[in-house]
């Protein structure tokens, strides 16, 4: 139960939607989008968050999509990572969706709740990163379509009252070659000690991570070593980890040690498969 009162609004529309945002913030009160809403309701309980109206989009045609057309995969905001990884649309994305939390879980989740949520992972971020994905988001002053690299930078970085509506991603990326490596403490479904998610474009390795650092990045300075096959993947991997843009990240979960650790042999692990066309 959550133990405050607020607004709840379902509207069908972006129009109606955009209003109802615009509406509370002519108000000064805190409007918050809600798609699976898992961790919003979670933080109500906990006393984390204290909105005073949640806008559900739902219900809004072009947050539910799922398409692919001659140029782009369009996924809709609130599309749940286990609608996604069931329609083998994007394999790449699909393995990341499959690897968070677990079915139940997924069932709920959504690809805007994972992205903009304040889980530090955002696995999903990851395909996006490495697939030059744009997104098309909503608000007071309409709507507008970004690369998504311009508007996340470990984390989803929007105008006030904006949310995300869609991801598009490129058909060149939905059946190129990928990997998806993840590696966790204890069990399958633990958060990630390392991340390493890749794609090749023109047999090009791009490479993007999550939880070694204490935001998901993508660095071109770590692919260019990554792509240099006149050295040995060891000290490819070795060079790489001391170009990570903040030290390694540390919790419970694994010292930053162990996470460079981890990320060294994973990247091994990964040039070394790659090496002997093993992906």
């Amino acid at each position: 139960m959550i133990p405050f009162d607020f607004v709840y609004c379902r509207p069908d529309t972006l129009r109606e939607a955009a209003d109802a945002f615009k509406r509370y913030q002519g108000k000064n009160k805190k409007a918050v989008c809600y798609g699976g809403g898992s961790e919003i309701i979670t933080m109500c309980r906990a006393g984390s968050i204290h909105p005073d109206a949640v806008v559900d989009i739902k219900g809004i045609p072009e947050c539910g999509i799922l398409e692919k057309d001659d140029c782009f995969l369009t996924i809709g905001a609130a599309c749940t990572l286990s609608r996604i990884t069931e329609s083998k649309l994007f394999p790449l994305l699909g393995l990341a969706c499959g690897r968070v939390a677990d079915h139940t879980n997924q069932c709920r989740i959504t690809l805007g709740g994972n992205l903009c949520g304040t889980v530090i992972y955002r696995e999903t971020s990851l395909p996006l990163l490495l697939s030059d994905a744009e997104v098309t988001v909503g608000g007071p002053d309409g709507m507008r379509r970004v690369p998504f690299q311009n508007i996340f930078d470990g984390r989803v970085r929007l105008r006030e009252g904006e949310w995300i509506v869609q991801a598009h991603i490129p058909v060149w990326a939905l059946q190129a070659r990928h990997a998806h490596i993840k590696k966790t403490a204890q069990e399958k479904i633990d958060y990630p000690l390392v991340n390493v998610t890749a794609i090749w474009k023109e047999d090009v390795l791009r490479a993007a991570f999550s939880g070694i650092c204490s935001r998901p990045f993508r660095s071109r300075r770590v692919e260019a070593v990554l792509n240099d096959r006149g050295l040995p993947p060891e000290i490819r991997a070795e060079k790489a980890a001391g170009l990570l843009p903040e030290p390694p990240y540390h919790d419970v979960e694994g010292s930053g040690e162990y996470r460079a650790f981890v990320f060294k042999n994973t990247l091994c692990e990964l040039l070394e498969a790659w090496q002997n066309d093993r992906v």
